[in-house]
């Protein structure tokens, strides 16, 4: 196997693009994706301040190592979720990555705020997976508001969108099909502005790139989310792309054609409304995340 760019030993051979590459020139074409989808979708300028959610897992912690690259102004943060061992493993993976490429990272501890999440799902008798994207996605907002960042990048992958995407097309979820878009627009006064560079890459690639560039990241999958159907939908696709590679990016993009010219910043802006507690922005009075402290204390 030969890389198309130089002729020279590939590492790796990517089906959808018909192409194979050392690792010199994959590096190259990683990197152009993430430009294509950061450049098309308006996500950022270079003059912003990133904050990248980090969990130590292989996504968001090639997006840090691929924005630092690039020359933007990152700081990676990560969430101790309270999930004895595994959180513990994490955060020394966000660590020792931080500190190899000296980079600055933000922890926020939810065993010191009194919530971790095995111990909020219990006592609010709800799903650990429920619980923690609540949690996550207030505290993701919230650090970013009290840092004075411009905007929020994550490590979704395609592979998370286009399984996302599948499954609300299955259960006709019309109300979360927005959740898939690579720009999730700023609220109000307080909620920032969301991006996902990397919805042009599968985990295998982010892997591989991982691999190739030195970057140790925690392999094993978070125990509270065994069972959860999201496995089931990516498992189909990659069935799907198997058999017929290119499918699940036709799939994905082709949506994002569909839905580009829907203006979201004004939607949001009429149906938002300030938590009473918490003050950040919310489409209720109280904010979900305020709602579910109440019951965990």
């Amino acid at each position: 196997m030969k890389c198309v760019k130089c002729k020279g030993d590939a590492v790796i051979n990517i089906r959808r693009a018909n192409a194979a590459f050392c690792k010199e020139h994959f590096n190259e074409y990683f990197i152009e994706q993430a430009l294509k989808s950061i450049k098309y979708y308006r996500m950022f300028r270079k003059t912003d301040k990133i904050m990248v959610c980090v969990s130590g897992g292989k996504d968001s912690l090639v997006l840090w190592h691929v924005l630092h690259k690039l020359g933007c102004d990152v700081t990676g943060m990560y969430i101790d979720l309270g999930i004895n061992g595994y959180s513990d493993r994490s955060k020394d993976k966000v660590n020792a990555f931080a500190e190899k490429f000296g980079l600055k990272s933000i922890i926020v501890d939810l065993r010191e705020k009194g919530h971790p999440v095995p111990f909020a799902a219990r006592r609010a008798k709800r799903e650990d997976c429920a619980v923690c994207g609540t949690i996550k996605r207030y505290y993701f907002n919230k650090t970013a508001y009290d840092g004075g960042f411009d905007v929020v990048a994550t490590g979704h992958n395609l592979d998370d969108e286009s399984s996302r995407l599948l499954a609300n097309i299955m259960h006709w979820h019309d109300e979360y099909m927005d959740n898939t878009y690579p720009v999730l627009p700023a609220g109000g006064n307080t909620l920032k502005k969301k991006v996902k560079p990397l919805v042009r890459l599968t985990e295998r690639e982010t892997a591989a790139f991982a691999i190739l560039n030195g970057i140790d990241y925690v392999m094993e999958e978070c125990p509270m989310s065994k069972g959860a159907t999201s496995l089931i939908f990516k498992e189909a696709l990659s069935t799907i792309e198997e058999n017929m590679p290119g499918t699940e990016i036709f799939f994905y993009t082709k949506f994002l054609d569909r839905v580009k010219d829907k203006d979201r910043s004004k939607a949001n802006q009429e149906e938002m409304k300030i938590c009473q507690t918490c003050g950040m922005e919310s489409f209720m009075d109280k904010c979900t995340f305020c709602r579910l402290v109440e019951k965990v204390k």
